[in-house]
């Protein structure tokens, strides 16, 4: 019998570059138990191009990535989510859609690298530093013993990954 494949939504108000970084990032590590996306409570309609060269930079596949608008999520047809991560705090304040499959919920929120002000070097070190952060929460949950938990056990350890 196959594992579960759970289905995971990350979600940032613009959609245009943490969430999209830790789709991109869930979806090459954790390809065999894993299914991400993401989306925007106002979606930019644009991906930030350092976003882009950030993936770029880490090998990690970014074609057929988009901005998109968290409702697509919420209608007949979405996949049944089994994860929502926000990874902005103007995010995690919104009220959101009602998601299908009940999903478990956390915050995961990480510093807008494209808020940074200062040197084009500096301003990709702050994606570089915004996509490691997001890729040692996603390592951390993958190491998770998804199978051996019960979900109440499961929400604890997702919530305590966004402490980290």
């Amino acid at each position: 019998m196959s594992e579960k494949i759970y289905n995971v939504l990350f979600v940032c108000t613009h959609n245009s570059a943490r969430s999209i970084m830790a789709e991109a990032l869930l979806n090459r590590l954790g390809t065999d138990r894993f299914k991400a996306w993401s989306a925007g409570s106002h979606p930019s309609g644009t991906i930030n191009p350092d976003a882009i060269r950030t993936l770029a930079g880490l090998h990690i596949p970014h074609e057929g990535l988009r901005s998109k608008d968290w409702d697509e999520f919420a209608q007949p047809g979405a996949p049944v989510l089994d994860f929502v991560l926000t990874v902005c705090d103007k995010a995690a304040g919104e009220v959101c859609p009602v998601w299908p499959g009940q999903p478990m919920t956390a915050h995961w929120g990480v510093a807008d690298p494209t808020a940074f002000e200062g040197s084009e070097e500096q301003r990709v070190r702050a994606f570089r530093d915004t996509a490691l952060n997001l890729k040692r929460r996603i390592e951390l949950m993958l190491a998770l013993p998804m199978a051996s938990l019960d979900r109440m056990a499961i929400q604890r350890e997702i919530l305590d990954i966004g402490l980290r």
